[in-house]
């Protein structure tokens, strides 16, 4: 029996509390073919994965309302060890991404400095969703 397309559909959380910067990036990631549950902080994130729907990748804003993102992250990943995650920040995070992967247990963690070049994006969401 063959898949049906939305079947293969990868769905993205992403987490973003701009209101502007949010519904842009939802919007991006659904032209590449995603299905992108957008969420303005890290407890509805949280809430939303704790559910049973398949969860591809955690796109997630480090500079989050309340939790932040390195904090999502690790709650996240108790709930879905092997959960890849993919920062936006408008800084260079690398000291947060070593962190991260220090605890990651194997999951993929990389990153992208916000304005992100769309190509830059695209390459970075397929590879960490194609494992």
């Amino acid at each position: 029996m063959a898949q049906t397309d939305s079947a293969l559909i990868k769905t993205i959380v992403l987490v973003e509390d701009d209101d502007v910067v949010r519904p842009l990036t939802a919007e991006v990631l659904q032209e590449f073919g995603y299905h992108v549950q957008a969420l303005r902080d890290a407890a509805s994130a949280l809430e939303w994965l704790r559910g049973d729907q398949p969860v591809h990748l955690l796109m997630s804003d480090i500079g989050l309302p309340g939790m932040d993102g390195r904090e999502l992250v690790e709650a996240a990943r108790r709930l879905r060890p092997t959960l890849p995650v993919l920062f936006a920040s408008g800084y260079d995070e690398r000291e947060l991404l070593d962190q991260v992967r220090a605890r990651d247990n194997g999951a993929a963690t990389e990153s992208i400095v916000k304005p992100y070049d769309f190509m830059q994006l695209a390459n970075r969401l397929s590879t960490l969703t194609s494992a």
